[in-house]
């Protein structure tokens, strides 16, 4: 099979990083630009020294000069709309990694982003492969999803279709590189370290995107509560999913059951045996989603745990995951690296 030519824009980050480090052994890919305004003419590995024997160089082309059959825009929010527009037009398929095109409402975007959308006119499917796989496709734009989002959405997605619950609070543990590469006042070592940081309680942006997706299932009006933490990890999202059931004589048993027969068929979501414990240990560095640890207590309180690595299944190796669907490859072609435990 001939190869497909990518092109990563904004590949200095840690999502460009890991877009590399997976799609160097994807078999039907060639990598054709990375680029970076400020690192242009370098070699890769002088940011990513994990990269050291991979002859690729950062280089900054005009966006109209970029060729290429599919573009990962690794920029940050606000900095992806005003360039997808002309990839698009310039014929590629586009991944948009930022939270620039999740929402199907603009308004809903601009007013938890404070950014004014330049585009609202350019639809995009929302590329969480577990319920747009269809979609995706023929999709000429994906709004790959949040790294939180990913693993709340598959820790509810069951429940909330069955209608066993109506509301869900989430809580969520993130390491540091969800904070980007760019080093800031709560991303400094000294304030990482030894500390859990609740932020962004009760508004985090990415609790309109949980809600939208998830209340395109069920009755649709279910309530989505989340609060993230900054713990002093690298990779990673544990979420705890706290829910109370509405119907009576649900047992654990059945909800085990509903979650591997939901699941069954999803090369990236493990639904674990003998209900054991999701550890960050386990998916870090693979695209798989783990969820496990269902508890019912004796007032019907479901606890549901799902672990991602966030720059994989959160981030980069869902985008690849998107592209392989796009183009009728294997959908895991690239992205069949297990767990990095210990």
């Amino acid at each position: 099979m001939s190869k497909i030519d990518v092109a990563i824009i904004g590949a200095s980050g840690y999502t460009g990083g890991e877009l590399m480090r997976l799609l160097i052994n994807h078999p039907n890919v060639n990598i054709k630009y990375v680029t970076s305004r400020k690192n242009a003419g370098e070699d890769v590995s002088n940011l990513h020294p994990n990269l050291e024997d991979v002859d690729l160089k950062f280089s900054n082309p005009n966006p109209e000069d970029i060729d290429a059959d599919v573009v990962f825009s690794a920029l940050p929010h606000g900095a992806s709309m005003k360039l997808v527009p002309q990839y698009l037009e310039n014929g590629s398929r586009v991944i948009d990694l930022s939270g620039d095109f999740r929402f199907s409402d603009v308004g809903e975007y601009e007013k938890w982003y404070n950014i004014k959308h330049i585009h609202p006119e350019l639809e995009a499917v929302f590329g969480l492969p577990e319920i747009n796989r269809e979609e995706i496709r023929d999709a000429q734009l994906i709004a790959n999803p949040g790294c939180f989002p990913t693993g709340a959405i598959l820790s509810s997605l069951p429940i909330v279709e069955n209608e066993l619950v109506d509301r869900i609070i989430l809580d969520s543990k993130s390491g540091v590189s969800g904070a980007g590469v760019n080093p800031t006042a709560s991303s400094h070592y000294p304030t990482c370290a030894d500390n859990i940081k609740p932020y962004s309680i009760a508004n985090h942006r990415h609790t309109p995107e949980i809600r939208e997706q998830l209340r395109n299932f069920g009755s649709g009006n279910v309530k989505v509560s989340f609060t993230p933490h900054l713990v002093p990890v690298i990779r990673g999202i544990l979420t705890t999913n706290h829910s109370f059931l509405i119907k009576d004589d649900v047992t654990v048993d059945d909800i085990y059951n509903l979650y591997a027969e939901y699941y069954k068929d999803e090369p990236f979501v493990q639904v674990l045996k003998d209900n054991k414990i999701p550890l960050l240990a386990s998916v870090r560095g693979s695209n798989t989603c783990q969820i496990g640890g269902i508890s019912l207590d004796d007032e019907d309180q479901l606890v549901i745990i799902a672990a991602i690595d966030n720059l994989v299944k959160g981030a980069s190796g869902q985008a690849i995951q998107n592209m392989n669907i796009m183009f009728n490859f294997d959908e895991t072609a690239g992205l069949k690296n297990v767990g990095l435990y210990p």
